[in-house]
C-alpha cells in the first residue's frame, strides 16, 4: 500500500478561503446478536458553505434511499420516510434547507437485515450531521479524475441476434457462440478534493459505477468495494481525513469477477484497486476557493404500459423452445457416461471392421455410435433451451411483478427528484434511479462543465433506468423496470436544463 507523505506546512502557503467544510460519520450496521459483519455500514457527511449556500452530502452503505414499498419489500432496509424525516429534522434544528441535502446509496445488498432500526437510522444520521456542523473549518477544494479499469465491467451482453443478456446468479449465463460483445462502461473516478488550508486532507469525495451485489459466500454484511476502498484511502492520507463514495450509473455494471466459480470473492482485493487508483488522481488535484449552488427539481416520469406486449412476446419465445424438447430419448444418467466417452473419443465411433469399408459402414458398433451421436446432440440442444427457458421464466415474473407495482399505484406517473451542485468548476447530477451507463455517459459527454459526475441511487428509489432503445431487447434492467421509455428524454432534458442553470452563476 503505497503511504501519502504528510505534506503539513511544507511545500502550502496559506491562503484565505470563504468555503468552509466539515465531515463526521455514523455507524448504523444492524444491532441484532449473531449477526456477521465484515466491516461496518456508515453514514458519512460532507458539509459545505460559501458563506451563502450551505450543501449536505451524506453517503450511506445502503441498498437504497427509500426503496421498501416500491420494491414490494425486496430491499427492505430503508423506509420510505427516512429522506423526508432526516431533511425535516436538518432544516429545523440547524437551519440547512431540506432541499439543499443530497443523500446517495452505495447499493451495497444484504444477505439479511443490514441497518438498524428506523428511528435510529434517522438518529445516528442526523447526529453525524450535527457533528460536521460542529466542526466547520475553513477549506480549499479541487475536482479532478482518475481511472480504474480492472474490476467493472457492462454485465448485459450484446447477442448476435440483438437482443441483451443479462449476466445473473439467478439464471445462466448465455453460450460463448452466441455472443456478439459487452455494453459500454464508464472507467472514469471523479473525485473531489477537500484540504485544510495547510494542505493536509481533510475529505475525498469519489464517485464511481461499480454495481455493488454480494460481498462473500458466506453472507457477511459489508460495505463491499467502496468500503474497502475507503479504508484505503483514509489510511494511506492519515489526519484523520475521510473518504466518501457516490456510487454513479451503475445500473448495468458489475465487477469483473462476479460470476467466477473457481476461486471465493474477494471483494477486498477490488477495493484496494479502486483505492489506490483514486489516491493516483487525487495527487495531482489542485485545490482553491469556490462558491457553491445548488438547483433541486421534480420531474412526473411516465410508468410503462408496455408490460402485457413484452410478455406475449416471452410466451411466444417459450411455447417454441418447449415444442424443442420433443422426442428426447436420453436422461442425465444415460447421457453424461455416453458424452464423456464422445469427448474423449474413447470408440464411439467403434473400430473398422476385418471385413472393410463396406461392412463397416453397416457394423452394429458404427450404427450405435451415430445413434447415440445424434441423441447426445439433441440432449446438449435441450440444456441450451433450458438455460434459455430459466430465463424466460424469470423475465415473465419479474415483468409482472413490476406491472403489479405500477397499477397498485393507481398513478400514470412517478414523481423522481433531480438535484445538481455546482462546486466551483465541477457539478454532480442525481438520479433515484438504477441509471446504467449508457445515460451517465450522455450526461458528461453534452455537460459544459468537464468535471461533471453523476450520481445514481440518490434521493429516493425508481428501480432501473434504461435507455429507451434498450425495450425490445430483453435486458434484466428492462424487465425490472417501472419507467416507459419516454422518460429518458424527460430526464435528461431536465438534467440540461439544470446545467445550464448552474453554469450561469
Amino acid at each position: 500500500m503505497a503511504i501519502i507523505e504528510n505534506t503539513k506546512q511544507k511545500k502550502f502557503k496559506k491562503r484565505s478561503s470563504t468555503l468552509h467544510a466539515g465531515v463526521a460519520k455514523s455507524d448504523i450496521t444492524t444491532d441484532e446478536p449473531g449477526v456477521v459483519v465484515n466491516d461496518p455500514l456508515y453514514a458519512k457527511v460532507l458539509i459545505l458553505n460559501d458563506g451563502k449556500i450551505p450543501v449536505v452530502i451524506i453517503t450511506m452503505d445502503v441498498t437504497a434511499i427509500g426503496g421498501r414499498k416500491i420494491s414490494d419489500g425486496a430491499l427492505p432496509d430503508v423506509g420510505e420516510d427516512f429522506l423526508p424525516n432526516l431533511r425535516g429534522r436538518i432544516e429545523r434544528e440547524l437551519q440547512i434547507p431540506g432541499c439543499n441535502v443530497l443523500v446517495n446509496a452505495s447499493h451495497t445488498h444484504p444477505p439479511g437485515q443490514m441497518l438498524c432500526s428506523d428511528e435510529e437510522q434517522v438518529e445516528r444520521t442526523f447526529d453525524a450531521v450535527r457533528r460536521a456542523v460542529e466542526n466547520m473549518m475553513p477549506v480549499h477544494i479541487g475536482f479532478g479524475k482518475g481511472r480504474e479499469e480492472r474490476i467493472s465491467m457492462n454485465r448485459t451482453l450484446r447477442l448476435k441476434d440483438g437482443k441483451h443478456w443479462t449476466i445473473r446468479h439467478s439464471i445462466p449465463s448465455p453460450p460463448d457462440d452466441v455472443i456478439e460483445n459487452a455494453g459500454p462502461i464508464d472507467h472514469e473516478i471523479g473525485i473531489i478534493r477537500v484540504d485544510h488550508l495547510d494542505g493536509t486532507p481533510l475529505a475525498v469525495v469519489y464517485n464511481f459505477a461499480c454495481h455493488l451485489l454480494f460481498g462473500d459466500y458466506l453472507g457477511h454484511i459489508t460495505a463491499n468495494i467502496p468500503g474497502y476502498a475507503s479504508k484505503v484511502i483514509e489510511s494511506s492520507l492519515g489526519n484523520g481525513a475521510m473518504a466518501l463514495f457516490l456510487q454513479g450509473a451503475a445500473g448495468d455494471v458489475c465487477d469483473t469477477t462476479f460470476k467466477e466459480f473457481n476461486r471465493p470473492r474477494d471483494v477486498a482485493q477490488l477495493g484496494s484497486a479502486l483505492g489506490q487508483s483514486t489516491l493516483n488522481a487525487w495527487r495531482k488535484i489542485k485545490t482553491d476557493d469556490a462558491t457553491l449552488k445548488v438547483i433541486s427539481e421534480t420531474v412526473k416520469l411516465p410508468r410503462r404500459t408496455d408490460i402485457n406486449e413484452r410478455v406475449a412476446e416471452l410466451r411466444q419465445e417459450q411455447n417454441a423452445l418447449l415444442a424443442s424438447l420433443r422426442f428426447t430419448s436420453l436422461n442425465f444418467e444415460s447421457f453424461l457416461p455416453l458424452y464423456l466417452k464422445s469427448e474423449r473419443n474413447l470408440s464411439c465411433l467403434s473400430s473398422v471392421s476385418p471385413q472393410g469399408d463396406h461392412q463397416d459402414e453397416l457394423s452394429p458398433n458404427k450404427a450405435m455410435a451415430t445413434f447415440n451421436q445424434k441423441n447426445i446432440g439433441k440432449y446438449l440442444r435441450n440444456i441450451r433451451a433450458m438455460e434459455y427457458l430459466s430465463k424466460i421464466v424469470d423475465d415473465i415474473a419479474t415483468l409482472r411483478k413490476h406491472q403489479k407495482l405500477n397499477e397498485q399505484s393507481g398513478e400514470d406517473t412517478i414523481d423522481a427528484e433531480v438535484m445538481g451542485i455546482r462546486i466551483g468548476n465541477g457539478i454532480l447530477i442525481s438520479s433515484p434511479a438504477e441509471t446504467l451507463v449508457e445515460i451517465g455517459m450522455n450526461i458528461k459527454k453534452s455537460s459544459s462543465f468537464s468535471n461533471t459526475f453523476v450520481l445514481g441511487y440518490t434521493n429516493g428509489y425508481l428501480h432501473y433506468g434504461c435507455p429507451a432503445s434498450y425495450y425490445n431487447k430483453g435486458g434484466y434492467e428492462v424487465t425490472e423496470c417501472l419507467l416507459a421509455p419516454e422518460w429518458q428524454d424527460i430526464y435528461e432534458k431536465k438534467v440540461t436544463e439544470i446545467i445550464n442553470k448552474l453554469e450561469s452563476v
